[in-house]
Order: C-alpha cells, then structure tokens, then sequence
C-alpha cells in the first residue's frame, strides 16, 4: 500500500483556511499512487488550548472534510482533530480516519501533554485503535503516545505499521525522529510519523515527517517546508522481518 504523509503548515485556529490549504495537497498526494492520505495532530486548528471554543461535533465541518475527501478519491484521509465525543466533559483530541465507503475510525489520544496543560483542557482517551487498511493493520497514535513504548509492545502482536500524527517542536525533534526510529526497531514494524511545519503562537515546527521501515531504516523523511512524502509500506515485509529475527516471542509478560 502506498501512504502519503502530509507535512504541512496550519494557519492558527482557522479551520476554513487549513481545509482549503489541505484539499490540494490530497489530490498531490493521489496522484502519487496514495491509498492512504495523512495529516497533522490538529490539523485544522493547531495545537489550541481553548479546547471548548474550537472543538466540533463529530460529525462536524472538519470530520466532514476528512469523509468528503475520501469519497472524492476512493482513499482513506486522517489527522486529529479537536472534537466534542459523547458522555465526555471534555473536547478529546481524536486521530479520525475516514474509509473511502464514508466510515469513520477514531482514536481519542491516550497521553495528553501535561507539559502544555493539554490535559486540563482535553479528555484522556482508554482504548488502542487498530484498523485494517486494504490489508495493513494499522495503529492509530497521536504526538505524546510515542514516548510511551510500551502502548505499541502492546498492539505490536496485531500491527504492521503505526500511523502517528503530531505537533512536535523543533526544540524537540531529535526526540521526535529518535523515537519514530525505536518504535519500529522494537515492534518491527512500520511506523509513519506525519508532523506539521511553521510556527504557532508559542513554538516553531520543523516537520521531520518520516516512514521508517520494520528494521528502523528512514524510506523517506523531509525537514522544514511544507511536502508530500509518499512510500510503500508491505504487510509481508513485518511478517518477514518478524519470522528472520524472533525478537518478539522473546519477550516476557508484564509483571
């Protein structure tokens, strides 16, 4: 399967503005052979704090986007988004991925980002997401969960490739493609990484997207200006890589 990832620049708390800047960078993406078309961590907003004023309804403008886009080109589209899910008192910032039959998979992040108040101001998701994409099972993670190893261990068994979306800093990126790197060594399996460019009003973005191979080696990656990476990720290469080096049946319960 071929999958694009979207390094892009997000015009601040704007959403009309970012759905109109991302609609022809779906259509590059396309072009390009993509089946699977990603985004950002809060791609239509940034990374906002002021969760109830630019959190939708799920099936809201920017939820609708993501479906009609995906309809449009017979592909599947993502990227969180701020969004208001029932029985939570809080907004939850969910990676929502929309099937080309107008399905919808959401992921409520897990790890919010008590280092910028993000959980003051977003409900903690519970569950992992896994979803089965023209035959890649792909895990659905948002920004923060990827410095925590052991919710990938966990999916590990049923996943070839993680998808993860962020808003991760320039003053943090060697972390960022540090981390991207070790999720795949230790899970042996794919791992795409899609981060946003510019700025917002507190920090600077250097992008780093990526798609890093079940051995750890970078397809592809671009720094800095807004892109489209496209690379082919194969089912059979985790299964492969994962019956060459048995790592995982070495590993013990959790005690």
């Amino acid at each position: 399967m071929t999958v694009a990832a979207v390094q892009h620049d997000i015009v601040w708390e704007d959403p009309v503005a970012n759905r109109a800047r991302l609609a022809p960078m779906v259509a590059s993406a396309v072009e390009r052979g993509a089946r699977l078309v990603l985004f950002s961590e809060m791609w239509a907003t940034g990374f906002s704090m002021d969760a109830d004023r630019v959190a939708e309804a799920p099936d809201g403008p920017s939820t609708a986007f993501l479906v009609e886009q995906a309809a449009a080109h017979g592909v599947w589209v993502g990227g969180s988004l701020p969004v208001r899910l029932a029985g939570d008192e809080r907004p939850s910032n969910c990676f929502t991925l929309a099937a080309p039959d107008g399905a919808v998979h959401r992921y409520a992040k897990i790890h919010t980002f008590s280092h910028t108040g993000e959980d003051r101001h977003y409900a903690s998701g519970r569950d992992h997401v896994t979803v089965d994409v023209e035959g890649c099972r792909c895990t659905l993670f948002v920004c923060y969960d990827l410095r925590f190893a052991d919710e990938f261990w966990t999916c590990a068994p049923t996943t070839d490739c993680y998808l993860v979306v962020a808003n991760w800093p320039a003053v943090r990126r060697e972390h960022w493609r540090t981390l991207l790197r070790a999720r795949a060594i230790e899970n042996q399996a794919y791992v795409v990484g899609v981060n946003r460019v510019g700025h917002d009003p507190a920090l600077v973005y250097d992008g780093d997207s990526a798609v890093v191979d079940p051995l750890g080696e970078v397809v592809v990656t671009a720094t800095g200006e807004q892109s489209v990476l496209v690379a082919d990720i194969d089912p059979r290469t985790v299964a492969e890589t994962r019956a060459t080096y048995r790592f995982m049946a070495d590993r013990r319960p959790a005690r």
